[in-house]
């Protein structure tokens, strides 16, 4: 069946694994960025550890969020080939503009900010399916209050339990990070690859590829792939700010903040919430820091990321809407 497809569908899953690749070389500095600043591990190791456990997140939790991207956000009317490559060109800019001034935005609001902009512009405002897009909103911008909350608390219990602990349990925290890492590593393929999966099956049902939304196995495996060849790749400049810009990151801090964050970004990925991992994971260590004392995070550095995260999901709108008129009316990407 592959090998039958049309040019403008092998071009939809270039850009859709494309834009996974991006996610995954972002995102690995969610999962590895305290492991590596605590120096529980080696960077090169941590992130093949990292691209081998999000490989498996998928086949071990499901696709809940692909069918939630994929089916609950856009009428099936409004759905077509050209919305779909707005919104997939747009957020794949917005990813590469973030990258390269180092900030750790959101791939996942990038991608829904997309669509909503694409289909805004081809069809209005009732092409959306209000449920469905209140339910992704509701994950994304209730999952960071969840993460600084959790951070807080996970990190409140582990100073009460460890109390009368000597300094030894330091060691316990370093070698704990790498299970943790890996928790952390799994509830990210179940929840980030899956949006490439979602977008991807919805352009192969409409170009009527595929009878029906049901996402094929070599989709999910093209698409934890991409994400894990990202991974590898790294995001070193995210790496930094997220390992280190916040405050001096010791072993219990990052063992705190992915118990916090994967828990977080795991029990979404199971009910079908699209969050941003990049969004846990940073309010998560901000939980853990503020959990010692307030004036231990530098508030300044979250404030400038917050407003990056407030500012993704409009510009990558934005963007789709002008994308999409552009391909409109040169009359492309329709088969």
């Amino acid at each position: 069946m592959l090998l039958s497809l049309p040019s403008a569908v092998w071009l939809l899953i270039a850009l859709a694994l494309f834009f996974d690749f991006l996610n995954g070389m972002r995102d690995a500095a969610n999962v590895v960025a305290m492991m590596i600043s605590s120096r529980a591990i080696r960077p090169r190791l941590a992130l093949l550890i990292t691209a081998l456990a999000e490989s498996a997140g998928p086949f071990l939790f499901g696709v809940a969020v692909a069918r939630t991207i994929g089916h609950e956000i856009v009428s099936d009317s409004a759905v077509t080939l050209p919305m779909i490559f707005s919104a997939l060109i747009a957020a794949i800019v917005w990813n590469l503009i973030t990258w390269f001034f180092s900030i750790p935005s959101s791939s996942s609001h990038a991608l829904i900010g997309g669509i909503v902009g694409a289909t805004l512009a081809g069809f209005g405002l009732g092409a959306l399916n209000g449920p469905g897009v209140s339910k992704v909103l509701l994950a994304l911008f209730l999952s960071p209050l969840i993460g600084i909350l959790a951070g807080y608390l996970v990190m409140k219990l582990i100073l009460f339990l460890a109390r009368a602990a000597s300094p030894r349990i330091n060691t316990f925290f370093k070698q704990g990070q790498i299970v943790t890492g890996i928790l952390l590593a799994l509830a990210y393929g179940a929840n980030d690859a899956q949006k490439t999966m979602g977008i991807t099956t919805l352009g192969l049902v409409t170009a009527q590829v595929l009878p029906q939304f049901d996402v094929p196995l070599w989709v999910i495996l093209m698409s934890v792939t991409a994400i894990a060849a990202g991974t590898l790749f790294g995001g070193w400049r995210l790496i930094r700010t997220l390992g280190g810009r916040f405050y001096k990151v010791r072993p219990v801090h990052g063992f705190s903040a992915q118990v916090a964050s994967s828990s977080v970004i795991l029990g979404a990925a199971l009910l079908g919430g699209p969050v941003s991992t990049t969004h846990v994971v940073a309010t998560s260590i901000m939980g853990v820091g503020s959990a010692e004392r307030l004036s231990k995070v530098r508030w300044g550095v979250a404030r400038q990321i917050v407003a990056a995260w407030m500012l993704t999901i409009p510009f990558s709108a934005l963007f789709a809407a002008a994308i999409y008129a552009m391909i409109h009316q040169m009359q492309i990407f329709n088969i």
